[in-house]
C-alpha cells in the first residue's frame, strides 16, 4: 500500500473550528486506498491555543495523526507568528528524518517556510512532492503592510522560501486557476497542475442546513443579506454596515444584514454598526450545519473584499453556491469575477462604495426573477464544480500518476 503525508498548518480536526478542506482530503486518500498521514500543528489556529494532544488521540481517525510543535502566536498577523513556523519547519525537518518513508508528500502553502521544509525533504530523498497553493504569501501580506521598500525587503523571505517551494515541487494543485499557476511564474516547467476549488461536501451542507433550519428565525416580511468568514483586514465589512444603514434611511426597514463569522474586526465594526440606523446583526462565529441553514434562508449573499485583497476564489464560495443565492462579489480577483458573469450566479460590483452596494442590493431586491434565476445556477455550478466528492478526483489522480513515474 502506497504511503503519503498531507502536511497542513490549519485543519479542523473532530471537536474544532477551521477549515475542513485538510479534513476531507487524507479521508478522501484512504477511501481510495492509500495509507496517509496527517502531519498538522500542535497549535489549534482559528483558537490560537495549543492542541490537547492526548484527547484528540482518543478519537478514531481513519488516517494516522502526526503532529508538529510550535510555539504558537496571538494574531494571523503577528512577528510571533513568524517565528512560530519558522520553530514549525525546523521540527518538521526532524520528524520526517525520524519517520519519512513516504511515497508521495503533499503538502499546502502557506507556510512557506514549513511547506520548503518538506519540499528539501521530498527532493533530497527522490519523493514526489505535490504542493497545494491555498493561498499567495507574501502578496496577502504586502496588503496590509505596504510601506514602499521596507515591506519588499521584510517579506523578502517569504517570497524566497516560496520561490524555493516552486522549483521544486514535482506537482500543483491550485485552489484556483491564478494560485495553480502561481508557481510557474518564475519558473517555467512541465509538471502537472490542476485547479480544484476548496468545495465542500454539498450533501454534508445540505443535511446541516435542513437539521438547523428550524433554529434560524426570519420573519416573513424579512430580506436577508449575508455575509459568512473572516472579519478581518481583506474583508469589506464596513461597507456592507454603511450600506444598510443608507438603506434602512431609505425607508427599506425589511432589508437585515446578517454577519457570520469572527475575527480582529469584529468588535470594532459591531460597534460602528450600533451607531449608525441599519438593520445589522453579527451572529459570532455559527457552527458549519447552522451557517449552513442561514445561507439557505438568506436573500442575497455578499462575498465582500477590499479593493486590494489578493484573495481569488475562496473557502466561502462553495457553501454559497451551495445554498442556491444570487451573490453579489466586490473580490477584485479577474478569474473570479469572470466566473461569476460566465456562470451566471451573481453580480460584480466595485469594492468599497457602500452607494454602489445598496444599489446592487436593491436591484436584487425588486427583480425576484433574477434572483431565482442566478439561485438556480449558483446550485449548479456547485454540484458541477465545488463537491468534494467529485471535484477532489482530479487530487487522486494527479497523486497516482506522479507515484506511478516515480
Amino acid at each position: 500500500m502506497n504511503r503519503i503525508a498531507v502536511i497542513t498548518m490549519g485543519v479542523k480536526l473532530d471537536n474544532e473550528n477551521g477549515y475542513t478542506r485538510f479534513r476531507f482530503l487524507p479521508e478522501f486518500l484512504v477511501e481510495k486506498g492509500y495509507e496517509v498521514d496527517l502531519i498538522t500543528s500542535s497549535f489549534q489556529h482559528w483558537a490560537k491555543e495549543h492542541r490537547n494532544i492526548k484527547d484528540i488521540n482518543k478519537n478514531r481517525y481513519p488516517f494516522r495523526l502526526r503532529f508538529i510543535e510550535e510555539p504558537g502566536y496571538k494574531k494571523n498577523i503577528d512577528l510571533r507568528r513568524i517565528h512560530s513556523h519558522g520553530v514549525a519547519a525546523k521540527n518538521l525537518k526532524k520528524m520526517l528524518e525520524q519517520d519519512g518513508d513516504y511515497d508521495l508528500i503533499y503538502c499546502e502553502i502557506p507556510p512557506n517556510d514549513v511547506a520548503l521544509s518538506a519540499a528539501e525533504y521530498a527532493h533530497e530523498h527522490g519523493i514526489p512532492f505535490v504542493v497545494d497553493v491555498n493561498d499567495l504569501w507574501p502578496e496577502a501580506m504586502q496588503m496590509v503592510i505596504d510601506i514602499p521598500v521596507i515591506s519588499r525587503l521584510l517579506f523578502y523571505p517569504l517570497l524566497r522560501d516560496a520561490e524555493k517551494v516552486y522549483k521544486l515541487c514535482s506537482g500543483v494543485i491550485g485552489t484556483s486557476d491564478e494560485y495553480a499557476g502561481r508557481p510557474f511564474k518564475r519558473n517555467p516547467r512541465d509538471i502537472p497542475k490542476e485547479t480544484v476549488y476548496v468545495g465542500n461536501e454539498i450533501n454534508a451542507f445540505d443535511d446541516g442546513a435542513e437539521a438547523n433550519m428550524q433554529d434560524v428565525n426570519k420573519g416573513s416580511d424579512e430580506f436577508w443579506v449575508t455575509y459568512a468568514g473572516t472579519i478581518g483586514t481583506s474583508y469589506d465589512i464596513r461597507t456592507m454596515v454603511q450600506a444598510a444603514d443608507e438603506l434602512k434611511k431609505k425607508g427599506y426597514s425589511d432589508i437585515y444584514f446578517k454577519i457570520l463569522g469572527g475575527g480582529p474586526l469584529k468588535d470594532e465594526l459591531e460597534t460602528y454598526a450600533k451607531s449608525l440606523e441599519g438593520n445589522v446583526e453579527f451572529a459570532g462565529y455559527v457552527p458549519y450545519e447552522k451557517m449552513a441553514a442561514y445561507l439557505k434562508k438568506s436573500d442575497i449573499l455578499v462575498n465582500s473584499f477590499v479593493k486590494k485583497a489578493p484573495q481569488s476564489i475562496v473557502n466561502k464560495i462553495g457553501d454559497y453556491l451551495a445554498a442556491g443565492k444570487p451573490m453579489i462579489n466586490t473580490c477584485s480577483s479577474i478569474e473570479f469575477k469572470d466566473k461569476v458573469i460566465s456562470d451566471g450566479f451573481g453580480i460584480n460590483i466595485e469594492a468599497e462604495d457602500k452607494q454602489v452596494l445598496a444599489d446592487a442590493i436593491l436591484k436584487l431586491y425588486n427583480n425576484q426573477e433574477k434572483r431565482e434565476v442566478m439561485g438556480r445556477r449558483a446550485r449548479e455550478i456547485a454540484e458541477e464544480q465545488f463537491d468534494r466528492p467529485h471535484s477532489y478526483n482530479k487530487i487522486v489522480k494527479l497523486i497516482s500518476e506522479l507515484m506511478k513515474k516515480d
